[in-house]
């Protein structure tokens, strides 16, 4: 996630620096063929690069609003996570006999790992990595055959606190009030994974791209009686803009593929394991997760 802080000139210009390339080319290329065959090449009309610039704006408009909603939405889903964490242990800790410290613990640190586990898993890397400093090795071979770890977490969860109300440790209502907050979790994790796997059209990326090349296209015909000097820099500039908004819009849509503009799983995921150890008033408690130079992971 990207934060309130200076973002170097060169994360923003490796964005966009292959376009930026193709625009000198196209900028250089027409520049060279208006000037060659200036009588076979009619004058442009400056309104029309103009009606194309505003349909881009149009489209780019539409494109970001519905890539902050992505992105939104993972925060929100990964702000109730922490919330639900919070009052899963304090449930814990409230329905459980207290001679039952080790099994309330155990729970907790599980839940930790289900934590990692599934900002792990909806980053695309191994979602076991890690996880044997919250969970057994029992534990650990369990899941191991699962296809979807976090949801095995979940479960070994889930039947560890059913075998609590079996042996008379925890009353119907607690069930049933714990039960809810799993749910919640299990609600959770779907709504991530959903988002994780619906693919914003490839189309609409291409087809804004191939415009915005139209555009400059258009523009440098209009843009034929100024001095190349003056031209090429304009056309250079306008598009970057075009294509900043387009990149920064393509990044959100996709909050979790390991990049800065990434929903902060792994920080949420700490700050987590942080409130669970001091609830339990464990002693080894982590620092808060350090953001790198200008973005937390």
């Amino acid at each position: 996630m990207l934060l309130n802080k200076t973002i170097p000139a060169k994360y923003i210009l490796n964005k966009i620096k292959w376009e930026v390339l193709y625009v000198l080319i196209i900028g250089l290329l027409v520049n060279f063929l208006t000037a060659e065959y200036r009588n076979l090449i009619p004058e442009m009309p400056i309104a029309i690069p103009t009606f194309i610039g505003t349909a881009i704006s149009v489209i780019l408009s539409f494109k970001i609003n519905q890539s902050y909603d992505r992105w939104w939405e993972a925060r929100k889903i990964w702000g109730s996570i922490v919330n639900d964490s919070r009052s899963f242990v304090l449930q814990l800790q409230s329905f459980i006999s207290h001679n039952k410290n080790d099994e309330i613990k155990e729970l907790a640190y599980r839940h930790i790992a289900w934590c990692f586990s599934l900002g792990q898993s909806l980053r695309g890397n191994n979602a076991l990595e890690n996880l044997d400093r919250y969970i057994s090795d029992k534990d650990l071979k369990a899941i191991e055959s699962h296809n979807n770890k976090p949801l095995a977490l979940l479960q070994l969860n889930t039947l560890q606190i059913a075998d609590l109300r079996e042996k008379g440790e925890l009353e119907l209502f607690s069930h049933i009030q714990i039960n809810n907050t799993l749910v919640n979790f299990s609600n959770a994790m779907g709504m991530a994974e959903r988002i994780k796997s619906t693919v914003f059209p490839k189309t609409y990326r291409l087809f804004l791209h191939f415009f915005i090349y139209i555009f400059v296209v258009t523009l440098s015909i209009a843009l034929r009686n100024i001095d190349s000097f003056f031209e090429i820099p304009l056309l250079l500039v306008i598009s970057s803009a075009f294509f900043l908004l387009e990149k920064s819009a393509t990044h959100l849509q996709e909050p979790f593929n390991n990049k800065p503009t990434d929903t902060a799983v792994t920080t949420i995921a700490t700050t987590i394991e942080i409130n669970i150890k001091q609830l339990l008033g464990e002693d080894n408690v982590p620092e808060p997760l350090a953001p790198f130079s200008y973005y937390a992971m």
